[in-house]
């Protein structure tokens, strides 16, 4: 029983970086909506294909957002 290695899916590339966005605006509410799952919690830098430094960004983002009432903690 032979694990089957090498799977690896298509490497994603970060969004951010291909619109040449320099930071991540928290008021940019449809945008950061598609970083959170519908249980609402933020995707992972695998998933979400974001490089390090767009992903920290975003983290803070999604976070102030929920601050401020624009996005939810939790599913509704």
């Amino acid at each position: 029983m032979r694990r089957e290695r090498g799977r690896r899916g298509k490497k994603r590339i970060c969004s951010f970086c291909v619109d040449k966005m320099e930071s991540v605006d928290y008021k940019d509410v449809p945008r950061l909506k598609k970083y959170i799952t519908e249980r609402g919690k933020i995707l992972p830098r695998r998933i979400s294909g974001n490089c390090a430094r767009h992903q920290r960004m975003l983290t803070l983002a999604i976070k102030r957002a929920r601050n401020i009432a624009l996005l939810p903690f939790t599913a509704e």
